[in-house]
Order: C-alpha cells, then structure tokens, then sequence
C-alpha cells in the first residue's frame, strides 16, 4: 500500500523554484515547505532568496526563516522537524511540496541518512580549533584524504558542514558519507513525486548574476551588517554563499564590486554541484523553469494514479 503522497521540488539555486511551488500549490491545495539549509535562517530573507511576504501569503509556508543564526542544523535535525511538518499538513487534508536545493536535506526527509550518534563537545571543539588554526584548505584537504565523496560536496570555505564532517569521523570511526548510505528504518514511507527544475549553467549564469545584483541592492548587505552587530562572523547562519563576501566587504577587506564577484563566482561552483548531486538522484522527472503547464500535467497524472 503506497504512503502519504508528498512532492519534493528540487534544483539548483536561481532555476524558479519558488513560483512553480505557488503554481503548484495554488493548483492542487499544496503547503510549501523549506528543504534548503540557508532558507531556515532568521534575518537574512533576502540574502537568502526566501519567499517574499507577498508569496507566502498565496498559500501556507513551513521552515523558513524560524532559526536563529547561531544554531547549527545537521540534516537529522531537519529531517525531524521536516516529517513533523509533512504530518500536520497531511492532517489538513493539503498536498506537502517539499521546495529547495539541498540535495542532502531531501535524502534525509525520505530516509536516506543514519541517525548519526551526538558527537562529544571536546571532539567537536577541538576540530573548531584545528579550523581556525589551519584554515579552510588545511581542513578540506584532510576531509579529502578520509572522505573524498564529502569534499567534492562541501566547498572549504563552508565551514559549517566541513568541520560536521570531521568531526563526525573523528567521533565514530566512521565517514559521513558512510552514515548517509546506511539509511533510516524508521523513516515514513512516502509516495513521492520528485520534480526538478534545470537551466544549462550557461543559461543559468546571467540569471545568478541579475539575482545577486538585485540582493545586494534590496537589503542583503544591510541583513549581514545587522547580523554582524549580534553575531560573530563564522555563525552558523552567516556560513552560507553571500555572507563571508559581504561580511569581509562590511569589515573593509574588500570592495562591494569584489565582494559581488565572489559572491557569483561561489553561487555559480555551488550550483553547479547541486545539478551533479540531483544527476545522481532517481526517478526525477526534469522540466524546464517555464513549463508550468508540464508540471502541473505530471502532478495531476501522478495524484490519479496514473503512470509518469
């Protein structure tokens, strides 16, 4: 017997992700929830490419902008919160569209990751202190020595997610990517219909570039200068693209100009792993941004039980 019906909408940053989950939702009586690890940060809504107020009140949102940016969250914490979420909209009689590109975040949602076992303070302190003694590359080239499947994903400069790798081996004997090929028993058996937006990088580049220059002009640089004024400048949510480019421009290291190109040059090396990771993922059906028509065909057929 097949489970809860649930759409994962996937792809890489800039694709229109966000309009084709209110065509969606608006359609079939959908509740968008967030599955990007950036997204789930307070304070930095444009920054970050969140739904603007005007969209989310076109239909319910979940997991947006409801964590404080000296939080981590490990993609076990999100699944749970996440699957919480799916449940309550399901009782609502409405269809969850989980929307976001972090390819992870979705894995963990359908049960695709271990629960991973808590990792000591001091292990987890002492790999903080090897980061900011040798730096990014140091700590990225050891990541790449005991687990070079997570390297290729993690850039060095996010330091959030290369120091979770380390210390993860370092706690458990055990690689991350080890811990996420295990899978999780307890995960709910959903029907999933996974959908994914796809632009040729090429294409997708100029649109990354409009993007960034309409951020840095609507309020993103004013987000990080108001988040500096609380927060050290390596918190968890100031960790993403954007924020140590604009952070170095805001402590006088770099030119706003600079501090653009950098922030598009990462934005681009990060979607471009993103559709690497979603290639590998199966079973999704790909559409081009624009073919709403052809995204709304493909849920209706899969809500009537028809075949893809």
């Amino acid at each position: 017997m097949a489970g809860p019906k649930v759409v994962c909408l996937m792809g890489a940053t800039g694709t229109g992700k966000t309009g084709a989950a209110l065509a969606l939702a608006e359609a079939f009586g959908g509740a968008v929830v967030n599955v990007d690890s950036r997204q789930v940060y307070m304070g930095l809504a444009v920054l970050t490419a969140q739904p603007t107020p005007e969209e989310r009140a076109r239909c319910p949102h979940f997991l947006y902008g409801d964590t404080p940016l000296d939080r981590a969250v490990s993609a076990g914490a999100y699944a749970r919160r996440a699957r919480c979420v799916v449940a309550s909209i399901l009782e609502r009689g409405m269809l969850p569209l989980l929307v976001g590109g972090t390819g992870l975040y979705f894995r963990a949602i359908r049960g695709g990751l271990a629960p991973i076992p808590a990792v000591p303070a001091e292990v987890r302190n002492e790999i903080v202190r090897d980061y900011d003694r040798l730096g990014p590359a140091a700590m990225h080239a050891k990541l790449s020595a005991i687990d070079p499947d997570a390297a290729a994903r993690i850039a060095p400069a996010d330091r959030q997610r290369l120091t979770r790798a380390l210390e993860v081996a370092a706690a458990t004997g055990r690689t991350l990517t080890s811990w996420h090929a295990q899978g999780d028993p307890e995960a709910p058996d959903y029907d999933v219909l996974a959908l994914g937006l796809h632009l040729p990088l090429e294409t997708l580049a100029p649109r990354l570039a409009r993007r960034i220059e309409a951020m840095a002009a609507g309020g993103a640089v004013e987000e990080v200068r108001r988040a500096l004024a609380r927060h050290p400048a390596d918190a968890p949510g100031l960790s993403g693209i954007g924020g140590p480019e604009l952070a170095a421009h805001l402590a006088g290291q770099t030119s706003l100009g600079a501090a653009k190109a950098a922030w598009l040059a990462n934005t681009r090396a990060y979607a471009k792993r993103q559709m690497t990771w979603f290639r590998k993922e199966p079973d999704v059906r790909w559409f081009a941004p624009d073919d709403t028509e052809g995204l709304l065909a493909a849920v209706a057929a899969w809500r009537n039980g028809e075949a893809a």
